[in-house]
């Protein structure tokens, strides 16, 4: 489950990349940034559909 934490720190990171292509006018970075951020964030909530969240514990 420490794939999913880490898939959620990239989605957080892609969103913020993709705001800030937008404000500089970077069409095409802000493109891979809101793709990036909808395919990690889809795996992350998937999986945290499916399998819960994740906990610290075994």
């Amino acid at each position: 489950m420490g794939l999913v934490i880490i898939f959620a720190l990239v989605t957080i990171l892609a969103l913020f990349s993709a705001f800030r292509a937008l404000k500089n006018k970077n069409l095409l970075a802000a493109f891979w940034g809101a793709a990036s951020f909808l395919v990690f964030g889809w795996f992350v909530v998937m999986t945290i559909i499916h399998h819960g969240v994740p906990t610290g514990s075994h």
